[in-house]
């Protein structure tokens, strides 16, 4: 029979860990007819405390001192549960090991006969480990890890992508289940999985299926030391496996509330800060407040990803004794799990507006699109055109050429065009839909159609040490449905004034042939370079994932011709392999000084 307790916890007894946070030490206690009591430890294992570990967020279990323990037990009276645990050591969660012996004792009072209450010691991973100055590090680094979450909203949880061969790939979900989904949890310093997630319900990966029919059991230090078929076949992305690790209560959600909105997901920011000696609540200055500091709010939250940054918020009536700004200067990266991590001024607060109506405000939601360019695609169709400067006219007043075009003669002139396709896929779990309202759209007299986003993507050509050496420019795009997958239907069209997005599942082709779809070339002498497109830059509109937004390849141009190889999504390969690929220099001597 398996147990069933209606709570459990790990109450620190020990002064030192009554302070801290993440609880990591304590008696484990559960509740039972409504009173919490403690376990003896008569039958307790180590096996038993590596499951309670996993379940409050801590990848293993330690020793500790058991003689501060009993002499502390042997001072007050202890309310003992009438039974013993009996776990292997590799379930996610208790409820799934097996009830131990029945104490003795008649009644409610069961009695531990030379016990005392059963203690665990946790480790936190490393992002949780408390350190001396700070409470606990605020960024770390892993050695190359093997294994990494993405496209998942809240912390410890995402699409499982392993690697190998230097290149990252996804798993397939057949056998996906809680003890291999808590390998990769623990592996990565959370406890263990909360939940083994099938059928790419947190968006689909990119590149190789790397392992199948993973079969763990339980006590791996990594999962590609789990059992696995290689091969994927009749795997597809569709399949792909992800993950929720349980991760240890930091507290994070109670240093910040959002106030004034319609719903909860919504609302002016407000954060808990110390002024004067006292906590009181007050606002975040909205100066450069935008997605990636909106996502951070939301993740901190628990309440998925952001899908808009406000910078003005007076149609929301927060809390008006918390109008004042506390924060301000917030600049985020992206991956912390509070606000308070983020660069921001501290306590010399600068906002010139002011809070109340500027303070900044979130919209959060649990899903978000997904934008990823088909590298292959660009490799495949790139090619040279030298296009006459008449047929140019559209182009040069959209900006799309370089400034030198400005120059070039109307009859006799020519470009020099580096051209590809871009195809743009929404792999995420919700539609990717322009920031702008339909009043904001622009025309454009080339395309003969509206733009719904006036800088979608940057098309960029840069030398080996990052330099650009083409001017490039900054694509505006209407956004629609070229064509989707087999089960989905197409919703966004371009013509007559349509709806604009991509859909999930859907991609939008610009074919090669059509304007602004290349860098001008004209200016640049013959040489190895970096070929970049970078999509959605401004983050303008919220995604999971933004490290697959860039696209590079190597390229070789001898004055003729030119070459596109190694087109790769930004975050498909190890970081060693990516430093190699940046710092190849390839053949250096075929460089023309300007001509």
């Amino acid at each position: 029979m398996n147990i069933q307790v209606e709570d459990i916890r790990i109450r620190a007894i020990l002064a030192t860990y009554r302070k801290r946070v993440p609880v990591t030490e304590g008696y484990v206690e559960v509740k039972d007819e409504g009173t919490w009591k403690q376990i003896c430890d008569r039958h307790w294992t180590m096996k038993n405390s590596r499951v309670v570990c996993g379940m409050f967020g801590f990848p293993s279990e330690r020793k500790y001192n058991t003689n501060v323990y009993k002499m502390f037990a042997s001072r007050r009276k202890q309310h003992y549960w009438p039974y013993s645990m009996d776990c292997s050591g590799n379930e996610a969660h208790i409820s799934s090991c097996k009830l131990g012996n029945h104490l003795t004792g008649a009644g409610k009072n069961s009695s531990c006969d030379n016990g005392m209450p059963a203690v665990v010691s946790c480790v936190p991973g490393r992002a949780f480990a408390p350190s001396s100055h700070s409470g606990f590090r605020k960024a770390f680094r892993q050695e190359q890890p093997l294994v990494r979450l993405k496209g998942g909203a809240n912390t410890g949880e995402g699409r499982v992508e392993v690697l190998k061969n230097g290149e990252w790939g996804t798993v397939c979900d057949d056998n996906w289940n809680l003890v291999s989904a808590s390998v990769v949890c623990r592996e990565l310093g959370f406890g263990s999985a909360k939940e083994a997630i099938t059928g790419a319900r947190l968006g689909q990966g990119m590149g190789p299926i790397h392992l199948n029919e993973i079969d763990c059991t339980g006590f791996e230090k990594s999962v590609t030391d789990c059992k696995f078929n290689t091969e994927s076949q009749g795997c597809n992305h569709e399949e792909d496996a992800a993950v929720r690790c349980n991760v240890p209560a930091m507290g994070f959600q109670n240093q910040l509330r959002l106030s004034g909105g319609r719903n909860p997901y919504e609302g002016r920011v407000e954060v808990l800060a110390e002024r004067n000696g006292t906590l009181r609540w007050g606002t975040v200055c909205s100066h450069n407040w935008g997605t990636v500091e909106a996502m951070v709010v939301c993740r901190q939250l628990g309440l998925g990803f952001a899908s808009h940054a406000f910078q003005e918020t007076w149609y929301w009536h927060g809390d008006v004794s918390a109008d004042d700004v506390v924060m301000s200067g917030v600049k985020c990266s992206g991956t912390e799990m509070s606000l308070s991590h983020c660069r921001h001024d501290g306590a010399h607060v600068s906002c010139p507006r002011g809070g109340g109506r500027f303070g900044a405000g979130v919209s959060c939601s649990e899903t978000a699109p997904d934008l990823v360019l088909n590298a292959e695609l660009v490799e495949q169709t790139a090619y040279l055109e030298d296009r006459p400067m008449f047929l140019l006219q559209c182009a040069l007043e959209e900006n799309c050429l370089a400034s030198s075009a400005h120059n070039t003669s109307l009859t006799s002139g020519y470009r020099r065009l580096l051209r590809f396709s871009s195809q743009i896929h929404n792999n995420g779990q919700s539609d990717f839909r322009p920031k702008n309202g339909r009043h904001a759209w622009v025309w454009h007299d080339c395309h003969r159609h509206y733009h719904s986003m006036e800088v979608f993507t940057h098309y960029d050509l840069l030398n080996l040490n990052g330099t650009k050496v083409a001017e490039g420019h900054k694509a505006s795009f209407c956004l629609e449905d070229t064509e989707c997958e087999a089960d989905v239907q197409k919703q966004y069209e371009c013509a007559n004034f349509g709806e604009q997005g991509i859909t999930v599942g859907c991609w939008d082709v610009y074919r090669h042939d059509i304007d602004c779809q290349w860098i001008d070339i004209t200016d640049v002498p013959p040489g190895d370079y970096l070929f970049q497109v970078v999509i959605n830059p401004n983050y303008e509109v919220a995604e999971s994932d933004y490290s697959n937004n860039v696209m590079k390849c190597r390229s070789r141009y001898d004055g003729q011709r030119i070459w596109m190889y190694n087109c790769h999504i930004g975050g498909s390969f190890s970081e060693e392999t990516e430093q190699k690929f940046e710092h190849f220099r390839g053949l250096t001597n075929n460089v023309v000084s300007a001509r």
